[in-house]
């Protein structure tokens, strides 16, 4: 929570530097450098897990099922949120839905790739979406880790954490559903995280 709440107060902040300044120069290379620290973060957190190795070593095909079913489940009601959010498209909302709650990847992302072809304050709108959309995400189920858990299972609780399966709500994981969910709960959120570039950059091109 307390790590949402920075998130949340640094892009506040980010605004008001940005409209008192009252010129974008500069903002489009801004992006592009917190784009590429943002993927050297990715690869760096895959990398230095130290039970990197175990993990890939005990997932079998059967295990790519709930990262799939996540992927699969979110985008497909992404897809149906357009028909209530007229003015973005269906490719526009799989894009916001993209970021399975990885909110500061993927609202840059979008702002990044949409900004060319929609212009800058479209971009930054749906990019803004984004961000709150991930982060609604994280929050309803780090609050309703407990509820999930008990009525729909420990795979559902994973599944609704996406990305965070692997570090932010991996403790609420374990503590619902006990440790044995932990090798599934991390290989889960980096297949995610792995696909998260590539889902929202195809989407945001359609």
């Amino acid at each position: 929570m307390k790590g949402t709440l920075c998130v949340v107060g640094s892009f506040a902040i980010g605004c008001l530097i940005g409209h008192l300044s009252g010129s974008d120069m500069g903002a489009q290379d801004i992006s592009l450098i917190a784009l590429y620290a943002l993927m050297l973060q990715v690869g760096i957190s895959v990398g230095s897990n130290k039970g990197l190795k175990d993990i890939v070593a005990t997932i079998r095909p059967q295990s790519l099922v709930l990262p799939l079913g996540t992927i699969a489940g979110t985008l497909i009601l992404s897809a149906a949120a357009s028909l209530v959010l007229s003015r973005w498209s269906v490719f526009d909302c799989m894009a916001v839905g993209s970021g399975f709650a990885y909110y500061s990847l993927s609202s840059i992302l979008i702002a990044q790739v949409k900004e060319p072809t929609v212009g800058m304050q479209v971009a930054t709108e749906l990019a803004t979406i984004a961000l709150l959309a991930n982060i609604f995400r994280e929050m309803m189920t780090l609050i309703l880790a407990p509820v999930i858990n008990k009525h729909l299972g420990a795979r559902a609780l994973i599944s609704a954490a996406g990305v965070t399966s692997m570090d932010v709500l991996l403790p609420s994981i374990v503590n619902c559903s006990g440790k044995e969910m932990i090798p599934l709960a991390i290989a889960h959120g980096i297949i995610i995280d792995l696909s998260v570039p590539f889902f929202v950059s195809l989407f945001c091109s359609l």
